[in-house]
């Protein structure tokens, strides 16, 4: 998948509101309880990431988890990044 335009990104980020596009990546900070909801979330984008081959940075805490998506490949944020941005939001959207 070819690297997004710029106006193209600027429409794909309007269908994952709470994440933030800088320096070729879309980005989002979640926010857990506890470790256990933590760990619980960084092993279902773990699935998702080995489904799908496209797998983000992730910087973990206690409490939180910051996801981080880029295709290196094509130098910025493809059509990928976004589809998996919205994979990650549907693991913490209730039914």
């Amino acid at each position: 998948m070819p690297k997004l335009s710029d106006e193209s990104l600027a429409g794909a980020m309007k269908s994952i509101p709470l994440w933030t596009s800088d320096r070729g990546e879309i980005r989002r900070a979640f926010s857990f309880e506890n470790y256990y909801q933590t760990m619980a979330f960084v092993n279902a984008i773990a699935w998702l990431a080995h489904q799908a081959d496209h797998h983000p940075d992730l910087d973990v805490g206690y409490n939180r988890c910051v996801v981080r998506y880029s295709t290196h490949s094509e130098g910025g944020i493809t059509e990928r990044d976004i589809q998996s941005a919205c994979a990650a939001d549907r693991l913490t959207t209730p039914a």
